[in-house]
């Protein structure tokens, strides 16, 4: 049969024969039928499987109507807020609507609601009443359990709970969808699937859980006490294992239950070579056409996705709840074959945009045992030095690069997604880091260091440092092998938990030093579900419950977003009074070590300052340009470059995510 679409009207299902859906999915972004959108993956293993799927693409939710474009599906419906979380879609981290939604036709914002995977539910409930409702998605999978809402500053239930959804489908959930598509298919009723692995449900009795379950705090005790909350996350955070997690059971009074099974195994090889093998259009809807298409398709289009899950585990990642930390790989076979199909789409310009997922450099899993036991629940791969156990091993990926840059029609092939410097670092082999720089960036590396701190980067379980120090060192060394003049690009994060001003001042110190002036940086944002988001709540760490300093209040934050970017004018008075306030007052002067030179009355008794950061200003634009005045030249960015807030949530793939 000639690839299509699947129906998004009643027209489109008489066209195939059809005359009831087995399945409708509705869905807050546009449809897009691309593997790096959750519900194109999960709808075509559905239709694999001989399941009749239609979709509705961001309903209105405020017509009941909507709803009801194919009638009642014959098993049931499947709700996915979208991409990324609809209140990260609809929100900066200051809380201020954003312009654009660039999964929605030409980027309008306001297509879908807030809260978007609760609503839709809502929504089918007031038009069916019995008909199953299973959600999944990153929207859903993030809130399964109670968890901080960090846009109503309070506690909120699980999504189960307050979508009145019966199953949730957390994770990638090909395991699982299809287990409960077939379950509800044989006659079993929802409320008895309560078996399947990779799921929460709702139920009044837990009589039947497993004997080992954990027994989380209930609700209303994790309400009123924040420590108690973060000791249930932790307890949920090293329970995400598919091999050794329990069963977790979180009590909601009359309410009920929430029980969540333990994660669905990882897929194999051969599944994950199947599940990009299915019969994607790789592109928008045509309907989306006169709207100017959907923006989020331009990047990942001709991107490829060689790999799932972390190990990295950054404090402010949700991988580790979402993907899990061990690596799931596809096939050299698998990837040539999707490469090939590209270069024959006219649109097609003969350029690779990206080759990896999460981490591009991670190719197999960390270390042996994993296969048998899982990750371990008590230590990270990578934090605070790499274990011993630890695989580092790059021949795999670089074999991969070199076969597509030799597939016919292909000019080059990039790396976007991020790379772990520190695993970088533990390999002891230059090839993979020559191979990066003599073929697969365009003049910059965008690498995260997130800051400089050795305190702060042990809030966000990151490296010292001094390893991404000797990484510049070692990438400079390669670069000059290589006969490139090629720059790095880092990363920076401000006001993640443990960093006061007095940190906020070093990494301000650190940019001038580097000679990097950032347009955009990008300010801690508390997302559902991370170590970093339950520091920000909570005001401990929750792997050792000792307490973590947290910038809360509006005007310290801003403060510290405006030390990184102490050059821009309308930024002086923040940078002053935050300087003042760490005792820093030796950096406001006509030194080149200061940020900032006092300022002076006019006649009109105004101040003017008496630097100037204008287009005329010779001494900043070698800086940023030439690196005259950047410390040992070690980082020298071409241009001002925007720094990518939220990434891991952008761009399909949940790929955050920043390494």
């Amino acid at each position: 049969m000639e690839r299509d679409y699947l129906p998004i009207c009643m027209e489109d299902m008489k066209k195939r024969g059809w005359t009831q859906a087995d399945f409708v999915f509705v869905i807050g972004d546009a449809y897009v039928d691309h593997p790096s959108f959750g519900p194109a993956i999960i709808s075509r293993l559905l239709e694999r499987y001989g399941y009749k799927v239609c979709m509705i693409a961001q309903p209105d939710w405020k017509n009941d109507k909507s709803i009801d474009v194919f009638g009642r599906p014959r098993l049931g419906f499947l709700v996915c807020g979208g991409n990324m979380d609809s209140m990260v879609n609809h929100y900066s981290v200051s809380k201020k609507r954003r312009q654009k939604d660039a999964y929605s036709p030409g980027g309008q914002m306001g297509l879908r609601p807030d809260y978007a995977t609760t609503v839709y539910c809502n929504l089918i409930r007031r038009t069916y009443k019995d008909v199953p409702i299973i959600i999944g998605g990153i929207e859903a999978s993030l809130r399964r359990m109670a968890h901080y809402d960090y846009w109503s500053d309070k506690l909120k239930h699980s999504i189960l709970v307050d979508s009145s959804a019966d199953i949730l489908s957390y994770g990638m959930g090909e395991h699982s969808m299809i287990e409960i598509a077939e379950a509800l298919d044989s006659g079993i009723d929802v409320k008895d699937i309560t078996f399947v692995r990779g799921t929460c449900y709702r139920t009044k009795d837990i009589s039947g859980v497993p004997e080992d379950s954990i027994i989380l705090p209930d609700y209303d005790s994790l309400s009123k006490d924040r420590l108690e909350y973060a000791r249930s996350f932790y307890t949920q955070y090293i329970n995400t294992d598919p091999y050794s997690a329990k069963t977790l059971v979180e009590g909601y009074g009359n309410r009920g239950y929430v029980v969540q099974n333990p994660p669905a195994y990882p897929l194999t090889q051969m599944e994950m070579d199947d599940v990009y093998d299915l019969p994607y259009m790789n592109n928008y809807h045509p309907i989306y056409e006169e709207a100017g298409g959907i923006p989020a398709i331009s990047e990942i289009k001709f991107s490829l996705t060689s790999n799932r899950g972390c190990f990295g585990g950054c404090s402010f990642c949700a991988l580790t709840f979402h993907q899990g930390r061990i690596i799931q790989t596809r096939s050299h076979e698998s990837l040539i074959k999707e490469a090939e199909r590209m270069t024959h789409d006219p649109d097609f310009k003969g350029y690779i945009h990206d080759v990896g997922g999460p981490t591009a450099n991670f190719r197999h899993k960390s270390c042996a045992k994993q296969d048998k036991y899982g990750v371990c629940t008590n230590k990270q791969c990578l934090f605070p030095e790499p274990c011993r156990n630890l695989k580092v091993d790059h021949k795999d990926y670089v074999e991969l690069l070199r076969k597509l840059e030799a597939v016919p029609g292909v000019k080059k092939v990039f790396i976007r997604s991020g790379i772990r410097f520190d695993y970088v670092m533990a390999d002891s082999n230059d090839e993979f880091l020559k191979e990066l720089c003599e073929k697969h960036i365009s003049g910059q590396l965008r690498v995260a260091p997130e800051h400089v701190s050795d305190n702060v980067l042990r809030m966000m379980g990151k490296p010292q440092n001094s390893v991404y120090e000797k990484f510049i060192d070692r990438y400079k060394r390669v670069n000059a092998k290589t006969g490139k003049q090629q720059y790095v690009v880092p990363y920076l994060m401000s006001s993640h938990p443990g960093s006061t001003l007095k940190e906020a001042v070093e990494l301000a110190e650190y940019v001038r030093d580097i000679g990097y002036m950032p347009e955009q940086v990008q300010d801690f944002y508390p997302t559902p579900s991370t170590i970093s988001t339950c520091m920000y709540y909570t005001g401990v760490d929750p792997r050792t419950m000792k307490p973590v300093y947290v910038p809360h209040n509006p005007h310290e934050k801003a403060m510290q977003k405006a030390l990184m970017m102490y050059r821009k004018p309308e930024n002086y008075d923040l940078v002053k009074e935050a300087l003042i306030k760490a005792g820093r007052q030796d950096l406001i002067g006509f030194d080149k070590k200061c940020l900032i030179a006092p300022r002076k009355m006019d006649r009109k008794g105004e101040h003017q300052g008496q630097r100037s950061y204008g287009k005329n200003d010779k001494s900043k634009n070698n800086s940023i340009n030439n690196g005259k005045n950047s410390k040992n030249n070690k980082v020298v960015p071409q241009k001002n470059t925007k720094s990518s807030g939220q990434k891991n949530a952008k761009n399909g793939k949940n790929r955050n995510k920043r390494k």
